[in-house]
């Protein structure tokens, strides 16, 4: 009966481990903006200091218009080692006028998002592909010792 008990010990806590393993993981990227946080912005009345104190940095500045502030965040659930999968996605926009006045802000989440196919072409290089060991042991050799012609400067 004694050794029964140790037995049933070490096997719940194997089971425990096992079960909190595949518990999911939640992480959150980027700047998730609270909704009451931007409800406090106002186009026509917020500046773009007000926007930076309510909001913080913004995850992006437009590239072709540097009126444009984008604030990007994304939750994920990741289960084990399988591949996350995103919970939720919220991209906040915001158009400034040339004053710095807010002109217009959208919100975006997944819905808005386009899904792309990713191209699986690779550009061809001059030359020969070398082997691992050919990488390995390609400068076995090259070097030989220093003479008196190939010193560096001030020798």
């Amino acid at each position: 009966m004694t050794r029964s008990i140790p037995s049933a010990l070490c096997a719940f806590a194997f089971l425990g481990l096992a079960v909190s393993a595949c518990s999911p993981t939640v992480a959150t990227r980027g700047n998730m903006a609270d909704p009451d946080r931007i409800a406090e912005i106002k186009a026509g009345q917020s500046r773009r200091e007000d926007v930076a104190d309510i909001l913080g940095t913004p995850t992006s500045v437009g590239t072709f218009d540097q009126n444009v502030w984008y604030y990007i965040g994304q939750k994920t659930e990741k289960v084990a080692f399988f591949q996350p999968s995103v919970m939720e996605r919220r991209v906040v926009v915001v158009h400034f006028d040339d004053g710095g006045v807010v002109t217009e802000m959208k919100q975006l989440d997944a819905t808005d998002g386009q899904q792309i196919d990713i191209v699986d072409r690779s550009t061809p290089t001059a030359g020969r592909e070398m082997s691992f060991l050919e990488q390995m042991l390609g400068n076995v050799g090259r070097f030989s010792a220093k003479d008196s012609r190939n010193r560096g400067p001030g020798r």
